[in-house]
């Protein structure tokens, strides 16, 4: 996936190659993309759009319009450095804003950038108030399969009563995003997840699914066909989808 050359000797044979099973990829660790992580994600995704900002005020423009009642308190969960902060601030004018993340070098970047908004590094035992609104984007396809369901109990376990959780992933069936994907140096860990496999997530932390729908269809340059995007979402060849839960009623 990071398109490094193969070295001439191969990996020591493990367990879990004795019995067919793929190794999990190395994990990225986001410290060291911090300074370039803007130039990176351009270069991975003019493919599909020249200004990369598109992608979090779409996402955050979506989200708004879904909002299900009040959003007083924002959590952006693998906020990185702040990139969709402003965006969900302009959103929601009125509601405080946190952003966490496990890279402490990414939120200081973050932080320098949006001295309203508040972080936290993301850890083991970290205690917030319940949120209205849980924003995720792209954060998913990076913790191991065998951790996702540890971090949505740890997503529901924050959320208010009435609220809801938003992910935003890659979808593993658009063959572009599969190639920005395997082009982006900071993704060769990603592990792809169908909507299934996220709807199965939600519903193990005890969430119910309120909306589900497959979005990224349009490039910006041909913004002309952006409104026919609305009778799209059921198509499953958006460069994205997006599932939004909340607590059973």
């Amino acid at each position: 996936m990071s398109g490094n050359d193969q070295r001439a000797h191969a990996p020591t044979p493990t367990a879990a190659d004795a019995r067919g099973e793929a190794s999990a990829p190395a994990k990225i660790d986001f410290d060291d993309y911090s300074q370039d992580y803007d130039a990176l994600l351009h270069e991975s995704t003019k493919l599909y759009a020249e200004d990369s900002e598109y992608f979090a005020r779409y996402k955050v423009d979506l989200v708004k319009k879904a909002a299900r009642g009040p959003v007083r308190r924002v959590l952006e969960y693998g906020c990185g450095t702040g990139r969709n902060i402003g965006y969900l601030q302009e959103a929601f004018p009125d509601a405080q804003i946190m952003g966490t993340d496990v890279s402490e070098a990414s939120l200081a970047i973050a932080a320098q950038n949006n001295r309203s908004a508040g972080f936290e590094l993301e850890q083991e035992g970290l205690e917030l108030a319940a949120f209205d609104l849980i924003f995720v984007a792209s954060v998913f396809h990076h913790i191991p399969p065998a951790e996702r369901a540890g971090v949505m109990g740890t997503l529901a376990r924050r959320l208010a009563p009435a609220g809801s959780i938003d992910v935003f992933e890659h979808n593993p069936f658009n063959p572009v995003t599969r190639r920005i994907v395997s082009n982006c140096p900071f993704d060769a860990d990603a592990v792809l997840l169908k909507p299934v496999e996220l709807r199965g997530l939600f519903r193990d932390a005890g969430l119910q699914v309120q909306q589900q729908s497959y979005c990224l269809f349009v490039p910006p340059r041909l913004g002309w066909l952006l409104p026919l995007e609305k009778y799209m979402r059921w198509l499953p060849l958006g460069g994205q989808y997006w599932i939004s839960a909340g607590q059973s009623r």
